[in-house]
């Protein structure tokens, strides 16, 4: 339905190419404009509000600069930097169109193409570009942002865009250090309650005998100790947002004592005879997988019912592509702001270093690596040596809940290959049994 609508541009200066692909285009999409002369794109992208330009690298020199196709790339961008663009290519200049990519270019195409990768990749395209322009609104505190484009993390996003608004009672599940809480708060920000009470509490973390003078609060003279009273959690909350972190933690009593609370929505201090009615949005957090609280042995399963409204996954960092480099631009400027130094820069080495490393733990794992390595670097460009990773953060295993990730696999797969191969990337390929073509595709998918 996207490509019906999309309204493409065709630049080369070879008619047959032009011919083929508006033949090619033409019933699928709305608007297929081609030329052969570059220099009417200003023109062209000032009248139409184009979704793609398919774009040639090379145009009989008409403009003296060594790479016709990086020019003019440049010049769409400056021009509108919606504009996704598509480089056609020759195989000798595939290296240059891997460079292209990091000047703005959304993906290229090798001479012959095969035209269902091309109608592939424009639909592609078009759907990140519409996602784009609907980006959900989310406000975000400046040190509770949470930084991320990835796919994974727009799924996300647009997840907590819908819930938010709502009471909708919320179960965020995902792995140590992937930034539950964060997404706890940000759904909180979002919602009608923003302007009321946020309360966490670490449920895991409490005994049994602290569990319910916690979570309920206390008379005085309830239990010996109990030398005032002393408002809940549940009732601190009233109004507002509770956010129980670590659920999957409690006891079944625990469990059942919760569960009363939340199906009379009233909470009885101990040594109370009088309710109190609550009004809370409840939102849970847990590292537990979905297989382990639908286990009747660990978890209640009607109260899950009660807990899991909508869940939201939230992908771990090895899921989450090049937000890894996102992500720690962010930590570097926030610690270098906080330690009182000058702005940082990662030098190639330093970000290889950091994306070759599996980080079991996450974003969190990431934060404190950051930290240090602002901290002890010498000078304000962060080598390779300034990444130091602990005798712990070594020694975690890659996948942490015992699970392979075929991405994972690949990536270090490949890396491995190309390190055997001194960086040949035919070699490298022909190791792999794929096309340079095909391996190249990889390495932009990695960020490589």
């Amino acid at each position: 339905m996207l490509l019906k609508n999309a309204k493409i541009l065709i630049i080369d200066d070879d008619e047959d190419v032009l011919i083929a692909l508006r033949l090619l285009l033409k019933s699928m999409v709305h608007t297929v404009t081609v030329t052969t002369n570059p220099n009417t794109i200003n023109d062209h992208i000032r009248k139409v509000d184009y979704d793609v330009v398919i774009l040639d690298m090379n145009f009989n020199g008409l403009v003296n600069t060594g790479n016709e196709g990086l020019y003019w790339l440049k010049r769409i961008k400056e021009l509108d930097s919606s504009i996704a663009v598509i480089l056609i290519t020759a195989y000798g200049d595939i290296d240059l169109a891997i460079s292209s990519l990091k000047e703005g270019a959304s993906d290229f195409l090798v001479k012959p193409w095969k035209n269902d990768k091309l109608i592939e990749a424009i639909n592609t395209l078009i759907r990140k570009k519409k996602g784009a322009l609907s980006k959900p609104n989310l406000k975000f505190k400046k040190e509770t942002r949470i930084v991320g484009e990835s796919e994974v993390m727009q799924d996300v996003f647009t997840k907590i865009s819908k819930v938010a608004p709502t009471d909708a009672n919320i179960l965020i599940l995902g792995e140590n250090g992937t930034g539950k809480d964060l997404i706890a708060q940000a759904i909180h920000a979002n919602s009608l309650r923003k302007d009321k009470p946020f309360i966490k509490v670490d449920v895991g973390a409490l005994t049994s005998t602290l569990f319910e003078s916690e979570l309920f609060g206390y008379k005085k003279g309830a239990f010996t100790g109990a030398n005032e009273d002393r408002m809940g959690r549940f009732e601190a909350a009233n109004g507002g947002t509770l956010f129980l972190d670590e659920i999957g933690n409690i006891t079944l009593g625990q469990q059942v004592r919760l569960l009363s609370v939340l199906q009379n929505r009233q909470v009885t201090p101990l040594g109370s005879n009088e309710a109190i009615d609550l009004d809370i949005r409840l939102i849970c957090a847990t590292n537990l997988g979905l297989s382990d609280l639908a286990d009747e042995h660990k978890f209640r399963k009607d109260l899950i019912y009660r807990i899991n409204t909508v869940d939201i996954i939230v992908p771990p960092l090895r899921e989450r592509g090049t937000d890894i480099t996102l992500i720690s631009h962010h930590f570097i400027d926030l610690y270098a702001e906080k330690y009182f130094k000058d702005p940082f820069k990662m030098s190639p080495e330093f970000i290889k270093k950091l994306k070759a490393h599996a980080f079991p733990g996450n974003v969190r794992e990431l934060q404190y690596v950051l930290e240090r390595s602002v901290i002890m670097a010498e000078g304000n460009v962060l080598q390779a040596d300034d990444l130091v990773f602990s005798a712990i953060e070594r020694g975690a295993p890659a996948t942490a809940n015992k699970t392979v990730n075929l991405e994972t696999l690949e990536k270090n797969t490949i890396l491995k290959v190309i390190e055997d191969n001194n960086g040949n990337i035919s070699k490298s390929a022909k190791a792999l049994g794929i096309t340079r073509t095909a391996l190249y595709r990889r390495l932009h998918k990695y960020d490589l």
